[in-house]
């Protein structure tokens, strides 16, 4: 299994870098065709909605809430859902304070907790740096990706 991250969802869909564009499609259509099981977590489409629904000009996709829903529809038939559970909670406490995370990189602290809890080791990331502090975690490129 590989976590897809939220910003190969976002990445896939900009528009104003095509290189990201085309490395975040290039790497999904590739993990899907080699048959590798790609997952990601309710945080991960909460964000997109966060990210998709807000204006370009605060460094959006300016999309409307229909077409966003219709990408998380998209992006749900390809990429399984894993679920929440009251587990992923505390191991994403125990993270922030040993690795001392705050502010906005509480968000990935809490999917290397969803994945700690699921047992996925691997994540699809243009943060390569972000997920490599945590230990047990492997985070790879699109650029990366055959």
């Amino acid at each position: 299994m590989i976590a897809v991250d939220t910003s190969i969802l976002v990445g896939a869909l900009q528009t104003f870098d095509p290189e990201t564009r085309a490395r975040a499609r290039h790497a999904v259509k590739s993990l899907y065709s080699q048959k590798e099981q790609m997952v990601c977590f309710p945080q991960n489409l909460v964000e997109f909605w966060s990210v998709a629904t807000r204006p370009v000009k605060s460094k959006g996709l300016g999309l409307t809430l229909d077409q966003t829903d219709q990408y998380v529809d998209r992006f749900l038939t390809v990429i399984r859902l894993l679920p929440e559970t009251p587990e992923i909670f505390p191991v994403w406490q125990v993270l922030t304070m040993v690795h001392r995370i705050g502010g906005v990189h509480v968000h990935d602290a809490r999917i290397v907790a969803s994945m700690t809890i699921h047992r996925v080791s691997r994540i699809l990331s243009f943060d390569r740096d972000g997920f490599g502090r945590y230990l047990g975690i492997t985070a790879i490129h699109p650029s990366e990706v055959k």
